[in-house]
């Protein structure tokens, strides 16, 4: 249970009482942020993507992921960023290898896959960086999976390759309320490691509407809008898959327009619905076999 601290907005003087959001692990524990009591909260002007999360190890099975970073909405108009201490930046030795902070006052964290990690975080997302324990055959004692069989009459590069490093048996799905559109993101990152993916990132690619969401042979997009999905953002998401040689997913908090899930049928492109509580909900029979593949 995260801890109840004082947070004081720099810009009117307010004092609040602020208790850091956890989230589920894919081990089912849930972990929080550990709120840096030395270190002031700074207004946030603008939001950029890598300085919108941060690295926090799991108590229970270790994991280091990427969560949202805690932020603070001050009645006088100013969005606090609340300062927090990352895995390393009090010596911790728990993992090798330094990661560039993803703001300034907040520490250093580290990456689990070990070594530095050169160059810009652009691109990234709050999914796991795979470690010694997954990802390979070596460690994870299995050979990985081959993909899914292709259906009759669909083209091949709308197969979904099974996710490599899904635990048997799945813990329960943890969802989180969907609020914002951020949170309908997040909604999305955590259900497709929920399926088995690691790595999870921005897409490189932005696409037309919504939010693009990559992982190891797969693209998905997040459309947090109220606005139906049409015809057009479901081709556009499966041409940008075909050029990436990968498999595409489609989550929509406002659902699909009838010729949008005719086209999704036909090109194999499975479809969820984004409900207010943060479950994906299967809306074709693709997004029923790519929940079973995850098994």
């Amino acid at each position: 249970m995260s801890e109840n601290v004082p947070v004081r907005c720099p810009a009117c003087r307010r004092e609040h009482v602020y208790a850091a959001p956890s989230y589920p692990c894919v081990c089912g524990a849930p972990v929080a942020p550990v709120l840096d009591r030395g270190t002031l909260p700074e207004p946030v002007t603008h939001h950029t993507w890598d300085e919108g999360w941060v690295t926090i190890r799991c108590e229970a099975c270790g994991r280091t992921d990427h969560w949202p970073r805690p932020e603070l909405g001050c009645p006088c108009g100013v969005v606090l960023r609340v300062p927090v201490t990352e895995p390393g930046a009090d010596g911790d030795t728990g993992a090798s290898g330094a990661d560039e902070p993803h703001s300034s006052g907040t520490g250093t964290g580290k990456s689990p896959e070990g070594g530095s990690r050169a160059g810009s975080h652009e691109g990234s997302y709050e999914g796991s960086r795979e470690g010694p324990y997954e990802g390979s055959r070596e460690h994870s004692g299995r050979p990985p999976r081959k993909p899914r069989a292709e259906r009759t009459g669909r083209l091949p590069a709308a197969a979904i390759p099974l996710p490599r490093t899904a635990p048997s048996p799945r813990p329960a799905f943890q969802p989180v309320v969907i609020r914002t559109a951020r949170d309908a993101v997040t909604a999305a990152a955590l259900y497709l490691r929920w399926l088995g993916y690691r790595d999870i990132r921005r897409a490189d690619q932005r696409p037309p509407s919504g939010i693009g969401l990559a992982a190891r042979g797969i693209l998905a997009q997040v459309d947090p809008t109220v606005r139906p999905a049409s015809l057009r953002d479901v081709e556009c998401l499966w041409l940008t898959a075909m050029t990436e040689s990968a498999g595409c997913v489609y989550f929509s908090l406002a659902g699909y327009e009838e010729d949008a899930r005719v086209c999704a049928d036909s090109l194999g492109i499975p479809l969820f619905v984004l409900d207010l509580t943060g479950t994906p909900q299967p809306v074709n029979s693709l997004a029923d076999d790519l929940i079973a593949t995850g098994n």
